[in-house]
């Protein structure tokens, strides 16, 4: 069993775990094992000594993953109390751990009176993706405000790293596979002024163009240069555009949404019938901003191997 051959932990370790309520999805299969890990330290020694064959796959909230049906192979690592802690550093600076919540962070710095940083509040998701995939909105982007961020590797060694080491491009930074993020450093504008209404403005303008409340996982595909991905797919029919369970939003054709009974399948099927379409149409490949994980189900999947 899996489970047998890795290290004590101080956090909740369990096999077999369901990771479809964990997602803004609500699909997707279990985990052969799920680790909670109680603070930093934990998931240190546990990267550390933990048997190199066995893969490791980082949930944050999950609100832009997408956990295939036939679930994830080997410990899927899900960041939580331990890791959301939000404290401010100095005059000019939060520090703000991978698992909290970007609208927290937001908010925080409305307290602090810390300005450039209430795009966050548009971001649904924690600090660790945000971090990964250079998030943006609203006109604000995490590589423009990011001081420092920590990051575990694969072995466990931490690393403190700067914007310019993580190499940032529209979504997408050059950390490696199998690292990490475990805290960040923010930096603000000390003493802004109307923080509060640029946050309620971006939280109305979310209201009115996007799916809130559905069970979604934020923008499919991301922007190609020179267009936006919403025109491209509405060019080619995809707003409404329903397989199975699954459907593009009617209110934001870039997003997709499991109206109830959605597989994974369903939501992967769809996102690559609308990419064929909007290829054949325009000759753009869009790529998928979503993160898709695990394997899909089959006959030869396993159940589990812990």
């Amino acid at each position: 069993m899996l489970l047998d051959r890795l290290p004590p932990v101080r956090g909740r370790i369990r096999a077999n775990a369901p990771l479809a309520p964990s997602t803004w999805f609500k699909v997707g299969g279990i985990a052969d094992v799920l680790f909670r890990p109680q603070d930093a330290d934990d998931l240190r020694a546990f990267m550390r000594d933990r048997p190199q064959d066995v893969p490791v796959t980082v949930l944050g909230v999950a609100s832009n993953t997408l956990i295939r049906d036939g679930g994830v192979r080997g410990v899927v690592v899900r960041l939580g109390r331990g890791f959301t802690a939000i404290t401010a550093d100095n005059e000019d600076g939060l520090i703000a751990g991978a698992g909290a919540l970007c609208a927290n962070v937001a908010q925080q710095a409305m307290v602090g009176a810390l300005g450039g940083l209430a795009f966050l509040s548009g971001i649904p998701g924690a600090v660790g993706g945000a971090l990964r995939m250079n998030a943006g909105a609203y006109g604000g982007e995490t590589r423009r405000m990011l001081e420092w961020a920590e990051a575990l590797d694969s072995n466990g060694g931490l690393h403190r790293l700067t914007p310019r080491d993580l190499g940032y491009a529209y979504r997408h930074s050059d950390l490696p596979e199998g690292w990490i993020f475990t805290r960040a450093r923010f930096r603000g504008i000390p003493g802004a002024q109307g923080i509060a209404g640029e946050m309620t403005k971006i939280a109305q303008a979310r209201a009115a163009s996007q799916p809130i409340g559905s069970a979604t996982g934020g923008s499919t595909f991301r922007n190609p240069p020179g267009h936006k991905a919403w025109q491209l797919i509405e060019a080619v029919g995809g707003r409404g555009l329903r397989i199975g369970g699954a459907q593009m939003s009617e209110k934001h054709c870039n997003f997709m949404i499991n109206t109830g009974d959605a597989s994974a399948a369903d939501l992967e099927t769809l996102g690559e019938t609308v990419r064929t379409r909007v290829l054949e149409a325009s000759g753009i490949a869009l790529q998928w901003e979503i993160k898709r994980i695990g394997e899909p189900a089959n006959e030869d999947n396993r159940e589990a191997s812990a």
